[in-house]
């Protein structure tokens, strides 16, 4: 194999690819990305055999060829060359090495046979369809914080995609949930996608997704296998595995008798929280809210460090109700929304909450209670 390419094409694809590479590897091929050059295009791939990106490049191939190079080592190679310069990469036969050259830089690192690198192939795609790549970033930022990362309860270790009608509209939905918040976004189900089977997207693969999409043409096409999930995301292919697993009925979690209504402005609410958390317990971090009339005073007990109280102005003229939370899960759903007011609508002091930026938005959040 003999090919040069431009340094700042190699380094961003290898930005992309070599993320997907474990620092620690018990199988040695793993460690390695794939070099596969052929007719103008450099193609570079990585795979923890969960999780696969491929990304192919333009280049002047002089002679075809494969190799297989330690990922990390690699990309830290390019990132140190200069910038603007032309790399070449060579490999012969006997040697079992590749050899880089930038300028005067010369590098040697040891190769393995591109023939024992896996391949993730999705397989026969059952359904495929194309999604706007800024409505696919907005579903995952808003969902992705309460993914689960309790390992035990590995189905809750992702996002939940699925559609689902809706007062006779299909839509597409993201549910993530850790037992103790629950995130549910959605977006008008994309041609294509109705009937698509529900896939759980696990975590590492929907953080990549997130760190592609930022650099993504208009849309992202998407293929869905019984068990695996395919993305194109201009020459961006990633291929993950799907948690074998059934989530849960979310459904039934959501409340929908909440009747007391508090309208809050969102800064001001956060910036409360996070000041009177200040004094909070790390392991607890609860946040006691009280309610009256058109008032709400937060406030934390910490019996080893003392207290701390704010009383904000809001929105509210039902029955008087206290009510605690975890700060941090407050602050987590508080940075989601996008108004400059939240809503909440509370039950009692035992029983879950719901939070959107105004009645019918997209995005929902319910927070379990915590005692105080």
């Amino acid at each position: 194999m003999k090919v040069t390419v431009e340094r700042a094409a190699l380094l961003k694809s290898l930005g992309h690819v070599h993320r997907v590479v474990e620092r620690r590897n018990n199988i040695p091929i793993l460690s390695n990305a794939l070099l596969r050059a052929e007719s103008g295009t450099l193609r570079l791939k990585a795979t923890d055999l969960d999780l696969e990106v491929t990304e192919t490049l333009g280049a002047d191939v002089d002679q075809a060829g494969d190799t297989t190079v330690p990922a990390h080592t690699f990309y830290d190679i390019v990132r140190k060359l200069p910038d603007g310069s032309q790399v070449s990469l060579e490999t012969t036969g006997e040697t079992g090495t590749m050899t880089i050259r930038s300028g005067r830089s010369r590098f040697t690192l040891q190769t393995l046979p591109a023939g024992d690198f896996p391949d993730l192939a999705a397989g026969e795609t059952a359904h495929a369809f194309s999604i706007a790549a800024g409505e696919l970033r907005r579903l995952i930022e808003k969902a992705q914080f309460a993914i689960s990362t309790e390992e035990t309860r590995y189905y809750l270790n992702g996002i939940y995609f699925h559609t689902i009608d809706v007062n006779g509209e299909t839509v597409l939905r993201a549910v993530a949930t850790d037992g103790h918040r629950l995130a549910r976004v959605e977006t008008p189900a994309p041609a294509g996608s109705s009937g698509m089977p529900g896939v759980i997207v696990p975590r590492k693969a929907v953080s990549e997704i997130l760190k592609l999409v930022e650099t993504a043409g208009e849309e992202v096409g998407i293929e869905l296998s019984p068990s695996k999930i395919r993305l194109s995301l201009g020459p961006v292919v990633l291929t993950s595995k799907l948690i074998d697993g059934t989530f849960p009925d979310y459904q039934r979690v959501i409340p929908t008798g909440n009747d007391k209504q508090l309208v809050v402005d969102r800064a001001e609410f956060a910036s409360a929280v996070d000041r009177v958390s200040t004094i909070s317990s790390e392991r607890g971090r609860a946040v006691k809210l009280s309610l009256g009339d058109r008032r709400l005073v937060l406030s934390v007990t910490n019996p080893d460090s003392g207290s701390a109280t704010e009383e904000i102005e809001v929105d509210y003229d039902a029955s008087p109700i206290e009510i605690g939370f975890n700060a941090r899960y407050l602050l987590d759903i508080a940075s989601q929304l996008e108004n400059d007011t939240a809503l909440f609508r509370l039950a009692d002091p035992g029983s879950p909450t719901l939070i959107q930026d105004r009645e019918g938005a997209s995005a929902l959040y319910v927070l379990m209670p915590m005692r105080v």
